[in-house]
């Protein structure tokens, strides 16, 4: 279930969440240039000559060599245009990061929404009566939503985690649960299209990470009913703890966590 897939309209135009995405941002590109990339072990930055910087996590795909960029050395300076495009390459999912990265950094020069601050499992109220389906393995949301008494089932590709299910032992428990927590990684997987649209009635979606592309347009038309990702409040530290290695644990300190609720 969870392999990158593509979404096509009956007139033969892609309508896929990551075309959508560039789409959404390809107007606020022009003229903008790509001034650093960061590509870290756990996330990757864009930096953009307006001073913006977008993040997305670092997608580990085989190069075959120790080359895992080809157009390493000549990122920095293209048009943002030319990066933002990358976003919808169908083979490459480190190209796909460096889209989400780059559009992440040009969604700031969009009308900014109106969020909220807060514990998105807060904001979303989950309690015992809740079938709560968790794709991707957020470790440090599992003591509160279990402190809830809500059935939680995880999907995982990482099928090493513990208590996890696999894609396929997680299609049933996808289309039945009330509450699904989507980690904003499968935009960049190229799965996010596939996981809403084996969703049954539920009365929650949230898009989860600091990946998350917090545009309501975007997901108009689709369950999801919450974007909760972050804001980079220090572009230098951003930028630095991404080149030594660091994840979401270290950079939470240099980000706002906002939830936008689209319905």
């Amino acid at each position: 279930m969870l392999t990158s897939i593509r979404k096509d309209r009956k007139d033969g135009k892609d309508n896929s969440i990551q075309q959508k995405i560039i789409d959404c941002v390809k107007p606020v590109s022009e003229g903008v240039r790509v001034t650093d990339v960061r590509i870290g072990l756990g996330y990757t930055s864009v930096r953009l000559d307006n001073g913006s910087i977008g993040i997305a996590w670092t997608a580990q795909g085989p190069s075959g060599s120790c080359t895992h960029e080809a157009k390493a050395g000549t990122l920095a300076g293209k048009p943002a245009g030319e990066l933002l495009e990358m976003l919808a390459s169908g083979h490459n999912p480190l190209a796909r990061t460096l889209g989400l990265a780059t559009a992440n950094a040009l969604s700031t020069a969009l009308p900014r929404p109106e969020v909220t601050a807060g514990d998105v499992l807060d904001i979303v109220g989950i309690h015992a009566g809740d079938h709560v389906v968790m794709v991707g393995y957020f470790g440090p949301l599992l003591p509160k939503l279990r402190a809830t008494g809500c059935k939680l089932d995880i999907l995982e590709l990482k099928t090493g985690k513990p208590g996890t299910l696999s894609p396929e032992m997680g299609k049933a428990p996808l289309a039945a649960c009330s509450v699904a927590i989507i980690t904003a990684t499968s935009i960049i997987t190229g799965t996010l299209d596939e996981l809403l649209a084996g969703l049954g009635k539920p009365r929650a979606v949230v898009i989860l990470g600091p990946s998350t592309f917090m545009c309501p347009e975007v997901f108009a038309g689709t369950p999801v009913t919450h974007l909760a990702g972050a804001r980079v409040l220090n572009a230098p530290a951003v930028e630095k703890i991404v080149s030594e290695g660091g994840g979401t644990m270290v950079l939470k300190h240099y980000m706002d966590f906002e939830t936008i609720c689209l319905k």
